[in-house]
């Protein structure tokens, strides 16, 4: 079994060396249950595949990270990096839009300012 830590260090190409390795033992696994079905083979594939997609997971954090370097500073980032939130949140106005007052309420504060009462104790 592969654990996520040990492939953070290795290359991609390494990484990819790895996936095809692991592919190719999970076949094998897949003929030698069709063919004897050796209990211990059996068992096996749950791991395989387990280690598969940890190779995959790890691989594609690699990817988008080296994406986000990539693209950092840029003027627009991809919608895949970016964050996701919700619909509603994304839509939202953001702080500087919702503070902003329309002309109206402008020339309104101007004429009608607010009167301070002083409170004499």
């Amino acid at each position: 079994m592969v654990k996520a830590y040990e492939l953070r260090g290795k290359s991609k190409d390494e990484l990819l060396k790895t996936l095809g390795e692991l592919r190719k033992e999970l076949s094998e696994l897949h003929v030698a249950k069709v063919t004897d079905g050796a209990a211990s083979k059996v068992a096996k594939i749950k791991s395989v595949r387990k280690s598969i997609a940890r190779v995959l997971t790890v691989h594609n954090q690699q990817q988008k990270e080296g994406l986000r370097k990539a693209v950092a500073g840029a003027k627009y980032i991809p919608k895949d990096l970016r964050a996701k939130k919700t619909r509603a949140m994304r839509r939202a106005l953001t702080k500087a839009e919702r503070s902003q007052k329309t002309h109206k309420q402008k020339r309104m504060a101007a004429a009608f300012p607010k009167v301070k009462y002083a409170v004499k104790a």
